[in-house]
């Protein structure tokens, strides 16, 4: 049967809202017990009230009952809040901040006294004395950004006590045991730095007893406060600790030997791939050593918007590319010797809990992969209306600078557009700002796509992935780089290459990229015809005054100074200051207790383009932080969004 020519934005599709809500329930992380090797993976339940749970990936139990959410605040964004050990799990539960421990199976026990204002993360059980947790504490006692306290402290799950480890530093992250429990290393930085900015990776001599774990000698190993980001510390062995560093420009997998003291990069000459991502959230992982005498590790890079699997040989310092059928690749451990897990997502399909085999040939390793988790079957039939990807590079004409995108063009099996017209485009800027969009499928892009919109993923500068200097060229020049580069995109994708009707472009985004969105409409009011910010931000003053610790001076890099140093950059650059040239019409959608972006950031802009007699529509989702958890918010975000776009383009019937 030939498909049906109708025009594009109008197709009918069976992707349906249902099957995105559904898509929020993923793994979001994995967690594997090194005693038993058995592999859970965490998840979030839209239809739960967006709570996360813990999953025995095999058998896909959950861990808790419907009354725990395994997650943290630490940061805001949370992360690594579970680890398991011998088959015990310890979590964080987010209701009231303490911390549990559990069976499978059996009812979870308290193991921190009760508080108001503590919130922990990032547990590491140490070998020999297994009831003491080394952990991220962040005290909230007195909520004022510059008054809270970010430390490592030791948890007595026997006892039930919490008392501090080491502290000084204004974050912390990612405590690790050697396989002894002779050494801890962690990662930490200071103010004004983020972690992928200026983070030192140290280590110390630990001293553990029944009933006390402490350190001597603690020494910063690698990266330099301003200047070089290390991270990601993992235990090769008992004298060998692995991390990276973006000392050469790129996160490339480096070693510490403790007897020889010494500090070395992994591969001699370094490759122009990231193999770390900033640290957002606290869970992520994108290496793991791969066998007990440390000679071989497994790590994850990007390459151009996809996922690269590679094996290295830590002795010899050599890389082998190892065939994968995974475009993106996260939250890589070791499961036992020459086997490694990770979240894989494929363009086409629902992503999976994967697990990779590897055998030594005569030379070279052979992958055998293995699904441990497939995502929903029920999409299985839905290939065909998923569109491929397509990576490009684009010059920005007046600076010659690279502009990242994915192209993903309008996919229905069953629809064509009439000839000779283009499709209308959703472009999306991604939060962060320093984050990425990787190849894999997204149910909510397929709902556009196969509707018969064009979508375009715009890796604008400050984007991870592409080295530091791509990064970096958002220092100072937020709300100026990111802008150019999405009406770069647009006006390259629409005008020079034909691809997309230059009348009916929108642009979304959330968080920072639902800044980039608002002053966007500002700052090129002439590129796009419409807008979507979900929590984004709108006046920088307000940001720098009330924005939580871990950001807290992040604004003062991208903008080039504090507002008592530079105020006219804080005003020319906040979309509220501007709203009378918004002259597209914008719809704004906020969560009623997001800690990140305020309510009020949302709700002055829309106060000032309302004053200003322009068309803004705006929602407020009750009991909703930074982005939407529960089924019924993901739902009426999409269908308002949707249907927005409908009425701005005329599209619908």
């Amino acid at each position: 049967m030939s498909p049906t020519t109708a025009p594009y934005g109008t197709w009918t599709s069976p992707v349906d809202v249902d099957l995105v809500v559904k898509s929020g329930v993923a793994a979001t992380e994995l967690l594997v017990d090194p005693i038993t090797s058995t592999v859970y993976h965490m998840e979030s339940r839209p239809e739960e009230g967006g709570r996360s749970v813990i999953v025995n990936t095999k058998t896909g139990k959950d861990v808790v009952g419907k009354e725990w959410n395994v997650r943290t605040g630490v940061h805001e964004y949370g992360g690594a809040a579970a680890v398991v050990y011998d088959g015990v799990c310890y979590f964080s539960n987010f209701s009231d901040g303490r911390v549990y421990k559990t069976k499978e199976g059996e009812e979870p026990e308290a193991v921190t006294p009760e508080s108001s204002y503590s919130r922990y993360a990032c547990f590491a059980v140490h070998p020999t004395q297994p009831h003491l947790l080394l952990a991220v504490l962040e005290s909230h006692k007195n909520p004022e950004p510059s008054k809270v306290v970010n430390q490592l402290s030791v948890i007595d799950t026997i006892k039930k006590t919490v008392t501090l480890f080491v502290a000084g530093s204004d974050f912390y992250c990612r405590p690790t045991f050697s396989p002894d429990g002779t050494h801890v290393a962690w990662q930490q930085w200071e103010h004004p730095d983020m972690p992928w900015e200026g983070s030192q990776v140290c280590i110390a001599e630990v001293t553990a007893t029944s009933t006390d774990l402490s350190y001597r000698n603690k020494k910063a190993i690698a990266g330099k406060p301003g200047e070089i980001s290390a991270g990601y510390p993992l235990w090769a062995t008992n004298d060998l600790l692995l991390f990276v560093s973006d000392e050469s420009g790129y996160y490339n997998p480096w070693k510490y030997t403790i007897s020889t003291r010494t500090a070395a990069a992994v591969l001699p000459a370094p490759l122009e791939e990231d193999f770390g991502e900033p640290q957002w959230g606290l869970g992520f992982n994108s290496g793991t050593p791969l066998d007990a005498a440390g000679e071989t590790a497994v790590y994850a890079a990007t390459r151009g918007g996809q996922s690269v699997l590679y094996l290295l040989d830590v002795v010899t310092g050599t890389a082998q590319q190892l065939s994968c059928p995974y475009v993106a690749l996260s939250a890589v451990h070791r499961a036992a010797p020459g086997i490694v897990v990770f979240k894989g997502e494929l363009n086409d399909a629902d992503g999976h809990i994967a697990m990779c085999t590897l055998t030594k040939t005569e030379s070279s390793f052979d992958a055998a992969y293995t699904v441990l988790r497939q995502g929903d079957d029920a999409a299985a039939h839905l290939k065909g209306f998923v569109a491929s990807p397509q990576g490009m590079t684009l010059v920005d004409d007046a600076t010659g600078d690279p502009v990242h995108i994915l192209y993903h063009p309008p996919t229905n099996p069953d629809f064509v557009g009439p000839e000779g017209e283009k499709p209308p485009a959703v472009f999306y800027a991604h939060g962060g700002p320093t984050s990425v969009v990787l190849q894999g499928l997204s149910w909510k892009r397929t709902w556009f796509t196969s509707r018969g919109y064009a979508w375009i993923d715009v890796n604008y500068g400050g984007s991870s992935s592409y080295g530091r200097v791509y990064r970096d060229r958002l220092r100072g020049n937020w709300g100026i780089v990111d802008v150019q580069d999405c009406a770069t995109a647009a006006l390259q994708l629409s005008r020079a290459r034909g691809l997309v009707d230059g009348q009916r472009m929108a642009l979304t985004g959330g968080s920072a990229g639902g800044y980039t969105v608002l002053q966007t409409l500002c700052a090129r009011p002439d590129v796009f015809a419409a807008g979507a910010s979900s929590y984004g931000i709108s006046d920088f003053f307000t940001l720098a005054k009330f924005t939580h610790k871990f950001e807290s001076q992040y604004l003062f890099k991208l903008v080039g100074g504090t507002p008592e140093e530079v105020p006219e950059v804080y005003t020319a650059r906040s979309p509220v200051y501007h709203a009378e040239k918004i002259t597209a019409p914008l719809l704004v959608l906020q969560g009623s207790i997001d800690a990140v972006v305020p309510p009020e950031q949302s709700e002055k802009i829309v106060e000032t383009v309302k004053q200003r007699g322009g068309r803004v529509e705006f929602i407020v989702f009750e009991g909703e932080g930074h982005g939407w958890r529960k089924a019924e918010n993901i739902r009426t975000a999409l269908e308002k969004e949707s249907g927005f776009y409908e009425d701005v383009f005329g599209l619908k019937k």
